[in-house]
């Protein structure tokens, strides 16, 4: 049976757009005192550079037999792709894909899609999970879809609880290590009939039989290069090679989740519901600023390595905007937010948003 095609959701302004309107104007100002684009710099490029080498050189270094011929360093190696796996993703995947990175358009898709390529995945279904369903309608159940995982976990307060979900602040840590993983073996297909069935795919100008044949000739390449490949040429067990291949994506996996999963999933994030008509309250600044919650403001070394996303909230409020805007228009919207009396979610150690989402995890599971 066909899937419902899909509602969107409206937003309802209340005495808070001022606030969206006050804070629009200063952004625009900024950017035009310092006569700077929106996009990225120097600093964005560096990292279209380095990302992708974190990845690609110790491969190299596998593939040669050039990894000292111990199993700690042959492991050691796939964990570091795991790292640039993340790396690529987070601060330069995520910009181009928000079309961000440059002012040219072709250059955003080319980056993205090798980018994401690390992982053999659809750049189309990952901007209708990411840019139209989880930035339009964040933390919001039953349109947001990273907050409404299906039957594994609960996310948000209106998800249903089941009585298992009292252990998942326990096993949840091997769903988020799956992320990658899934990735590259089997969520895009999934996604992919499911956005289709949803009428969503048109949102990106693409037919189902263009994307089922472009994935599965990226899954074919993607294989035959990261697995293939170090069977045929390496002396190295079958199954270390797996072994070392699912520990990367794992690693690689577990780092993606706790950036995204510590500027949403917390105790201080709002869960907006709909009401009858599908309209929530305030409007999308608003909503976006009650929904998202930054982290470790100060630690330069996490910012430049996650994007920027531990500034979640300007990212939401200005997701066209490159990350490496973000610190500075961190403390525009702080201070417009406290002007106007409206909360600005901030933890300020990567540790302790770790131990807030943590927490906030176990109350789901046992409160109903």
């Amino acid at each position: 049976m066909a899937e419902k095609k899909f509602k969107t959701l409206k937003f309802k302004p209340n005495n808070t757009k001022e606030f969206g309107i006050t804070l629009r104007k200063r952004v625009n100002e900024y950017f035009k005192t310092k006569e700077i684009e929106r996009t990225g710099d120097y600093r964005i490029w560096i990292k279209v550079i380095v990302m992708p080498l974190m990845y690609i050189l110790p491969f190299l270094f596998i593939v040669t037999g050039n990894y000292g011929g111990n199993m700690i360093s042959f492991y050691g190696l796939w964990l570091l792709m795991g790292v640039g796996i993340a790396g690529c993703g987070l601060s330069v995947m995520h910009d181009a894909c928000h079309n961000s990175l440059s002012k040219n358009k072709k250059v955003n898709e080319f980056i993205g899609a090798i980018a994401l390529g690390f992982v053999s995945g659809s750049t189309t279904n990952w901007k209708i999970q990411h840019n139209v369903l989880h930035h339009s309608f964040t933390n919001v159940a039953g349109f947001d879809e990273d907050v409404s995982p299906k039957g594994v976990m609960r996310f948000s307060p209106q998800e249903p609880r089941k009585e298992f979900f009292k252990y998942q602040a326990y096993y949840a840590w091997f769903f988020y290590g799956l992320m990658t993983f899934l990735w590259a073996t089997v969520k895009d297909f999934g996604q992919l009939y499911h956005f289709r069935d949803m009428d969503l795919l048109k949102s990106q100008g693409k037919t189902f039989g263009g994307q089922m044949f472009a994935l599965i000739v990226r899954k074919i390449a993607y294989y035959a290069i990261i697995l293939a490949l170090p069977l045929y040429v390496l002396d190295v067990p079958w199954y270390h090679i797996l072994g070392a291949w699912f520990a990367m994506h794992f690693l690689a996996g577990m780092v993606l989740a706790l950036i995204f999963q510590s500027g949403h999933i917390t105790p201080d994030t709002e869960f907006p519901i709909p009401d009858e008509k599908d309209q929530v309250e305030g409007d999308f600044a608003f909503h976006q600023l009650v929904t998202t919650a930054n982290f470790a403001p100060l630690n330069k070394i996490l910012s430049w390595y996650v994007g920027g996303l531990n500034y979640q909230i300007e990212h939401h409020l200005f997701p066209n905007v490159s990350h490496v805007h973000l610190p500075a228009l961190s403390k525009i919207v702080e201070k417009t937010a406290k002007e106007y009396g409206l909360p600005y979610n901030s933890e300020p150690s990567f540790i302790g948003a770790i131990v807030s989402h943590t927490k906030f995890l176990n109350h789901l599971g046992n409160v109903a």
